[in-house]
């Protein structure tokens, strides 16, 4: 394996708090040194002026489709498009086809992943079987497997003895239950926040209370069982304010909040674009600025993409029939860069949350660039320009809010355990 030398870069070290100039050189798959300035042979030089350099970014909430609707994207595909937006490891639900509710399925996917991802691949599995909210998964077996948490995303698990149940055996298996919390009941045939802009668009409506109640519940599970609870793409600022105030009481509480979440409110659906329409809904103005907030002091602990392709032709349908969710992880980056623009959040902050806090959450190595951490590195130019265009990435989905766009930043290179798998000028360059 060869040796790379990452001179000149701002480094951002979310485990030593370092933000400072220097230099990185990986050998052997590892950070072998950070310094202010390293002096090497044999290496291949990565120039990094005007650059950050940082861990690779681990996203905690992303669909890759397989097995079963490899026409909307592959573990090979989504691995490719995750290194392109500077991720290093992914995380994949488990609504696939057949769902990853079987050590086997586990397997295939930790299998076609060593074969065909640069990016390294986590799964999640399943929490109920066949995600029908019924019969709780062994997740002993998954676990051995590789399994890395339980989440039924996509459905609400409504049924309470059986969450309950499946936050008392996590507990066994010391692993996170991620909750897409939405009160089906509330939800309906809900498609877009319910408020001012439904009503213009004369669209069934989403309440944020749906969201509000369900994550209510779910705390108060968690606290009685002890478990780790994960709350998946925070939407609301009810559900902020309860996850602050459980965070206040000492629960095991942990929670993400996606790009789209951050930037965009349900105005951006007015043209009835179905490339805004996601689960949960883009909220109101005072939402976004409650999910900004909660991220800044650190209610919520994480950004995750919630990366959702689908094929164009189940897009471009009616608003209400056509299937929720974006692609996001070639954005991501250059989209919630507008926080440190704003000064919502520093650097170091950001790609805390983007690094050190998902992979802790999921009790993985990451977010570290400190001597003899794994060598997964990001290289970022906050301030490089681009026009965003889904048919020239690495998805095989185009259905994205921001296509079309200007964005400012982007990763210009991505190394995952040492090997360079993503250069700017040259692509995709592994496996």
């Amino acid at each position: 394996m060869g040796r790379i030398l990452i001179r000149g870069g701002r480094i951002l070290d979310p485990a030593t708090d370092r933000d400072a100039p220097g230099d990185v050189l990986i050998e052997d798959g590892r950070i072998s040194a950070v310094e202010t300035s390293i002096e090497a042979d044999d290496v291949e030089i990565i120039d990094a002026a005007g650059c950050w350099v940082a861990p690779g970014l681990f996203d905690l909430h992303t669909h890759l489709r397989e097995p079963g609707q490899e026409y909307k994207e592959d573990i090979g595909s989504g691995g490719r498009a995750a290194v392109a937006g500077g991720f290093t490891a992914v995380a994949c639900m488990a609504n696939t086809n057949p769902v990853n509710d079987d050590p086997s399925v586990t397997d295939y996917i930790l299998d076609r992943a060593r074969q065909d991802s640069p990016a390294k691949v986590y799964p999640v599995a399943a929490a109920t079987k066949g995600l029908s909210g019924e019969v709780m998964t062994e997740m002993v077996g998954l676990v051995k497997a590789g399994a890395v948490a339980f989440s039924d995303d996509g459905m609400t698990i409504m049924d309470s003895g059986v969450q309950r149940r499946i936050l008392q055996y996590s507990r066994l298996v010391e692993a996170p239950v991620i909750v897409h919390a939405e009160d089906r009941t509330l939800v309906g045939k809900g498609v877009v926040n319910e408020g001012p802009v439904s009503t213009r668009l004369g669209l069934p409506a989403n309440p944020s209370v749906a969201e509000t109640v369900q994550v209510a519940r779910d705390l108060m599970l968690a606290e009685l069982t002890g478990a780790h609870l994960h709350v998946a793409h925070v939407s609301t600022a009810g559900a902020v304010e309860l996850i602050r105030q459980a965070r206040n009481r000492g629960l095991h509480v942990t929670a993400e909040v996606t790009p789209h979440h951050l930037t965009l409110t349900d105005e951006a659906t007015l043209g009835y674009d179905t490339n805004t329409k996601m689960a949960p809904p883009l909220r109101s103005a005072a939402d976004v600025e409650a999910c900004r907030r909660g991220l800044a002091d650190g209610t919520i602990d994480a950004v995750a993409t919630d990366h959702a392709p689908h094929a164009v032709h189940e897009k471009e349908v009616e608003f209400t029939t056509a299937p929720p969710g974006v692609i996001g992880l070639e954005t991501a980056l250059p989209v919630v860069l507008e926080l440190v623009r704003t000064e919502s959040l520093t650097p170091l902050q950001l790609i805390r949350r983007l690094t050190a806090n998902p992979a802790s959450i999921l009790g993985q190595e990451g977010g570290r660039l400190d001597t003899g951490a794994p060598a997964d590195v990001v290289v970022i130019d906050p301030e490089r320009s681009w026009v965003y265009d889904p048919y020239k990435g690495y998805s095989k989905s185009r259905n994205s809010p921001w296509a079309g766009q200007t964005l400012q930043g982007r990763a210009v290179a991505t190394i995952v355990a040492g090997r360079l798998v993503y250069d700017i000028e040259r692509g995709v360059l592994a496996p």
